[in-house]
């Protein structure tokens, strides 16, 4: 699904006063692979702790972007080369990370997209903490599993159903 432009959904539903459709504010930059890429959401919602993030991109993508929401934290990569190696071999078709990722020249090897605030070096702590497939807010935006995220080069939008 490389057809889409967020700028052509944001001229769609540019009077949608009800929330349906929400832009993620532009504080992510890409670092996978692909810069194109759009699908259901999956959520994961942790704290600088992976485990579910990684319980995650080990199983089928299909499809799915995984959307986490690490509330912001810069100080532990929440995505790293070997994550994002699962996420292309398992058909995730991205990531957006609310939080950081590290090991950038794998990521940037890998045939998925990825989206996220910044580079951090250091890995988290594996404490098992966190919720899957739960509403997320990311950058104070609400994304619930199943609403389908599109990113592009100009940014990333979230809508109820495929463009």
């Amino acid at each position: 699904m490389n057809d889409f432009s967020t700028c052509d959904l944001c001229d769609r539903h540019k009077d949608d006063d009800r929330g349906d459709f929400r832009v993620l504010p532009p504080v992510f930059a890409s670092y996978g692979g692909r810069v194109r890429f759009a699908g259901p959401a999956s959520t994961v919602k942790c704290h600088e702790d992976n485990s579910l993030v990684k319980a995650a991109l080990d199983e089928p993508g299909a499809g799915r972007v995984l959307v986490v929401d690490g509330g912001g934290s810069l100080r532990r990569a929440l995505v790293g080369g070997n994550l994002a190696a699962a996420a292309a071999k398992n058909g995730w078709a991205g990531l957006v990370v609310d939080g950081a990722v590290r090991d950038l020249a794998e990521l940037a090897a890998c045939d998925v997209g990825i989206r996220a605030l910044a580079a951090m070096p250091m890995p988290t702590v594996k404490r098992h903490e966190g919720r899957r497939d739960v509403p997320v807010q990311v950058q104070g935006v609400r994304v619930a599993p199943g609403e389908w995220v599109v990113a592009d080069e100009d940014g990333i939008v979230v809508m109820p159903a495929r463009p």
